[in-house]
């Protein structure tokens, strides 16, 4: 320090003193923390883990993400074996249709491979209003939106037009697509026991006068039963309760129905009775994404308020290509593959009830399961099925319940009798072979938990 000068301490203090403080105390090092920054701590991760080095330990391959190293129709190839396939959605076979992929393709040399942005910011496309257009004609209401993902098109809607007045009303199979939109929302969710109609009237009864609005969800073919609702009844009940009926047809377009236009064409219903439609572009269609359909106002509030469409990328012109050549094939369906695919599901359907399958409640409309009650039986006899050159995915808790787990097989038109026979014959001589061996399961399932 130079002569005659105060050190910084000093004249803190005087500094201090003459305003009559103390010298101001030195802050503390804070005290140190852990913080919980590891993935492997997320709900369920842990099991998960368990549940791999167990399938490990035992020698069990897992079922899922199997590699498709073709386009996977009523065939496929695996592990480069050729093997019947039940594991697609491709219900009329316009997956790699000849004018679906020329149709993608002269998109791309058009367009590109993508918008780029959002619709409302970076300007609308010819094909997309193409695609609007004719799916509000097919659902036979006045208009439709497109999106660019199935599960955002449920959340975003739903999310959107209801709130915390509000009550949903969800069949308890319903996709989790639809409950994700309903917590979105803030509205009040109940749950009625699957297609029982008695409940589901006994809850609006008793609850219809506390909400402002009431929407009413269902599907109108179950995608993990294979079941259909009962339209008449829901449109009386949702116009004798002022309620919304959403009627998710993501698996019904192109299976149900005389010319496969869907739930309402199948039970001779006016589609307009029907507040919202909501459908994919990833089954019949041969593509991907969502959309909504039904009154010009519902369309024109979805494409302003929406954020799972006002934030999100439009749809890509080879996908909304792809979608709307698919959809003009099912309209014109000049080769019969509506009544293909529908003939096929009855026959496996009945060849599966001959074999003594348990098919739970599926009434033969593409999608039939076969119920084996335990998950790791399910797993099981799909990688036995898989070495006999068949591919069917299980169908495990938590996606169904414990006791409920299952094959799942999707019927297309483009699968012969003979495939359908085949498949039924070695899943029921699997199964047999399963049931002998119970106890030895059942021991495995002990070691897994």
């Amino acid at each position: 320090m130079s002569k005659g000068r105060l050190s910084d301490a000093a004249l803190r203090s005087l500094i201090s003193e003459v305003r009559g403080k103390a010298p101001a105390a030195v802050p503390a090092a804070p005290e140190s923390r852990s913080y919980d920054t590891a993935f492997e701590t997320l709900p369920g991760y842990e099991t998960l883990r368990m549940q791999r080095a167990a399938a490990d330990l035992l020698g069990i391959r897992s079922p899922f993400f199997r590699t498709h190293e073709q386009r996977a129709g009523a065939v496929s190839r695996i592990a480069g074996r050729e093997v019947i396939n039940f594991a697609s959605y491709d219900y009329l076979g316009l997956n790699g249709h000849p004018a679906v992929a020329a149709a993608a393709k002269a998109a791309v040399d058009e367009y590109g491979t993508s918008v780029s942005a959002s619709r409302l910011v970076a300007g609308e496309r010819p094909f997309h209003a193409a695609l609007e257009r004719r799916l509000a004609e097919v659902h036979g209401v006045e208009d439709a939106v497109a999106f660019v993902s199935g599960h955002a098109t449920n959340v975003a809607a739903i999310g959107q037009i209801t709130g915390p007045a509000d009550l949903i009303l969800h069949d308890g199979l319903i996709h989790s697509s639809v409950i994700t939109g309903a917590q979105l929302s803030g509205a009040q969710r109940r749950s009625f026991p699957h297609n029982d109609l008695d409940t589901l009237e006994s809850i609006l009864t008793a609850e219809r006068d506390r909400w402002q609005r009431v929407l009413i969800v269902v599907e109108s073919l179950y995608s993990m039963d294979g079941d259909t609702i009962d339209l008449p009844r829901l449109v009386a009940i949702k116009q004798r309760f002022g309620a919304w009926l959403m009627v998710d047809e993501a698996h019904g377009l192109g299976v149900l129905g005389p010319t496969g236009h869907g739930i309402a064409e199948a039970s001779g219903v006016d589609p307009r009775q029907v507040d919202i439609w909501m459908g994919t572009m990833s089954k019949t269609l041969a593509s991907c994404g969502g959309y909504i359909a039904g009154p010009a106002a519902l369309v024109e509030y979805l494409k302003v308020m929406a954020s799972g469409f006002v934030y999100s990328v439009g749809m890509p012109a080879p996908a909304t290509m792809a979608a709307l050549t698919a959809l003009e094939l099912m309209i014109a369906d000049t080769d019969g593959r509506v009544a293909r695919v529908q003939a096929n599901s009855r026959y496996f359907l009945e060849r599966a009830r001959a074999a003594g399958l348990d098919t739970g409640l599926a009434e033969g409309h593409a999608i039939i399961p076969i119920i084996l009650g335990d998950s790791l039986q399910a797993v099981l006899l799909s990688n036995r099925l898989l070495e006999r050159g068949i591919n069917v995915s299980p169908i495990v808790h938590p996606a169904v319940p414990e006791k409920s787990a299952r094959l799942r097989c999707f019927v297309t038109s483009e699968h012969t009798r003979d495939q359908i026979d085949r498949a039924v014959a070695v899943i029921a001589e699997e199964r047999e072979k399963l049931l002998h061996e119970a106890p030895a399961v059942a021991r495995l399932g002990a070691l897994r938990s």
